[in-house]
């Protein structure tokens, strides 16, 4: 090997040596943070939908959360966030096929939930993996926009008592977490039919909630 050569691959070894210890520094300073609790506040938008069968024309809602978060360490690794969320969710329907009390033109669920998710937390880096199980309660809801009865001349109303108060489901993603300050994408897995009512029954079709969040939080 050429002197010349050498030296650039000596520079290069040492180059690559500083640069591991660089980021495994980094790493372990992270993890090390990662170590403190935390509490704080966290907010974002959500897009919902439901998904129902027999449906044409269906749109992403977008609505909002906000709440509190708290992370707390149960290893260098990972952590446990329980968080408590108010969460703006349901649908738009533009057209729906052979289902009665519908009409033309759009229809929207608006479904309002006080959501707990109880997320695992798994840091790599800056990047945490969270996933775990949600419970929710809705706190009220209407739907606008249905037929009206031509015997009474009213319109169809349904609300709260209409739906299952109580859903669960999964929740899953990702966040940069640095010091506190999350910022992330995360997904929610309905597992539990939201129509409780007859007609409640028949306008959702057995569709469950399905929510994908854009948020960030703030811890201290």
């Amino acid at each position: 090997m050429k002197p010349a050569k050498r030296s650039i691959f000596t520079t290069w070894i040492l180059s690559s040596l500083l640069a591991t210890c660089l980021l495994t520094g980094a790493f372990t300073a992270q993890a090390q943070d990662d170590k403190q609790f935390r509490f704080g506040v966290k907010g974002g938008v959500n897009l919902s939908n439901l998904y129902i069968d027999e449906v044409t024309d269906e749109k992403a809602k977008v609505g909002l959360h906000a709440g509190l978060w708290m992370k707390a360490p149960i290893g260098e690794f990972f952590a446990i966030q329980p968080e408590l969320l108010w969460s703006s969710k349901g649908t738009k329907i533009g057209q729906y096929q052979n289902i009665p009390f519908t009409q033309d033109g759009e229809v929207r669920f608006n479904l309002n939930y006080v959501d707990l998710p109880v997320l695992a937390s798994a840091t790599l880096g800056p990047i945490s993996i969270q996933a775990g199980p949600y419970i929710s309660y809705l706190f009220n809801a209407n739907v606008k926009n249905l037929k009206q009865d031509l015997t009474t001349g009213t319109v169809l109303d349904l609300d709260k008592d209409d739906f299952n108060s109580i859903d669960y489901g999964l929740a899953g993603g990702l966040a940069l977490d640095i010091k506190g300050f999350q910022l992330g994408v995360r997904y929610n897995y309905g597992l539990r039919e939201i129509g409780k009512s007859d007609i409640a029954g028949q306008i959702t079709k057995n569709a469950k909630n399905s929510v994908a969040q854009v948020f960030v939080g703030i811890g201290f």
